[in-house]
């Protein structure tokens, strides 16, 4: 493990985007926290809002340390780049800015970071908790056990395990892990990135709910759906890349392999990629056969997408 000096602990980050009707709910999780060694990291990707003046009004109060960097909107996982090179601690934990989270959470992912071993602690880059929803109930699975020491791509693959769940990253393994940055793009699946690490360092995986997840939270995939062709590049390039570099564990799932290609297809017909550019893409022969099988799925649903945008407009 890298031997940098840090100032924390936990740099909690936060990327946010007109959000100051919810962002009170990061504040207040962090204001009840019961373990007291993090900084509160702030992009502000080009709000409109008031989001600047209420936190320079919380930088006043806080007993805790908050940092408010602003830039042009330029997309979440450019304002997690960012977030990730001036980060002071150790451990990067996204804390999305209409979420919030238990008072012990800090604490809690302290504690199962330090129960793993430390002769085997540079393998390991995260711990991974589950969320739950307002009224308690679990957010999508569970994990196979309480503790199972892995890796996202063995979870989402081999162990099925679904729904929203919340974690850190070592700093310095992030900083090897930068999300791709394409001009124009403003959406970058983040599961490219956990998927790359998962090739070369471990998770603790934990059965307890550390956030709290609200309902009607995710704004940009709701966008996605209703007008596809507004991130067809950003999601092209997530679902490529999921068949160029995830493809050996299509044994484990292989209807979810075919759905990404479908997908990959879709989007990469809003993006004016034409056949044979998307073909000449896939790196694997698996991968071709996939899509050659899919793409004609892929022509209906974009085919579908456009005439669902003409009958709303």
């Amino acid at each position: 493990m890298s031997n940098l000096s840090y100032q924390y602990k936990f740099s909690v980050f936060t990327p946010t985007f007109n959000r100051a009707h919810t962002l009170h709910r990061v504040y207040e999780s962090l204001k009840a926290q019961t373990y007291s060694d993090f900084e509160w990291l702030i992009v502000d990707d080009g709000s409109t809002d008031n989001t600047r003046d209420i936190v320079e009004n919380w930088q006043k109060q806080a007993d805790f340390p908050i940092r408010y960097l602003h830039q042009e909107n330029s997309g979440k996982h450019i304002a997690i780049n960012r977030g990730v090179k001036e980060a002071k601690g150790e451990l990067f934990l996204i804390f999305d800015s209409d979420d919030g989270c238990i008072p012990e959470a800090l604490e809690r992912f302290k504690y199962y970071w330090d129960t793993i071993p430390e002769n085997i602690k540079n393998s390991f880059s995260a711990v991974t908790s589950l969320c739950k929803k307002e009224d308690g109930s679990i957010v999508g699975t569970y994990f196979p056990f309480n503790i199972t020491d892995s890796d996202s791509l063995e979870m989402r693959y081999r162990f099925k395990v679904k729904g929203e769940k919340w974690g850190f990253h070592r700093v310095d393994v992030l900083r090897q892990f930068p999300f791709p940055e394409v001009a124009g793009v403003k959406f970058i699946s983040e599961g490219i990135v956990w998927s790359r690490i998962a090739r070369k360092y471990k998770t603790r995986f934990v059965n307890e709910a550390l956030r709290i997840y609200y309902s009607g939270n995710d704004q940009l995939t709701k966008s996605v759906k209703k007008i596809p062709a507004k991130h067809s590049l950003g999601a092209t390039i997530g679902y490529l890349i999921t068949l160029n570099e995830s493809i050996d564990w299509f044994y484990s799932d292989p209807l979810i392999f075919l759905k990404c290609a479908i997908q990959y297809s879709r989007f990469s017909f809003h993006a004016k990629t034409s056949l044979i550019k998307q073909f000449k893409k896939l790196e694997s022969s698996l991968g071709k056969l996939l899509w050659m099988i899919a793409f004609p799925l892929g022509y209906i649903f974009y085919l579908k997408d456009i005439k669902s945008v003409i009958g709303n407009g």
